[in-house]
């Protein structure tokens, strides 16, 4: 695996949206990568498929491919973000409170 591939796996675990794996043998999986295993042996990929399987394990040296395809959940969520909402409503006479928003539209 070259540096930049390296990279580009670590930006997938970093990613707060799922992430689309090619495989070496010509594999797809989707879903939410949640860490990057380390230590003796070939490091891998740890995801939550976003078909709700079980949790799955690629080592590193068979990924061909890592694109970050699924929404980030937390884009444009920043405390200062919510300050600002809540500040524009309370101003706008409006019911503001602590609750959040829906990650999907509804």
């Amino acid at each position: 695996m070259s540096a930049s591939e390296r990279e580009s796996a670590l930006r997938a675990v970093d990613f707060r949206g799922d992430a689309t794996i090619e495989t070496a043998d010509g594999a797809v999986v989707v879903g939410f990568v949640f860490d990057l295993r380390e230590g003796p042996g070939d490091p891998a990929l740890r995801l939550l498929p976003a078909d709700g399987g079980a949790k799955i394990e690629i080592p590193l040296s068979s990924v061909r491919r890592v694109e970050l395809t699924g929404k980030d959940a937390a884009s444009g969520k920043t405390w200062e973000n919510w300050i600002r909402r809540y500040a524009a409503k309370k101003l706008a006479g409006e019911a503001a409170g602590i609750d959040c928003e829906p990650i999907e539209p509804a």
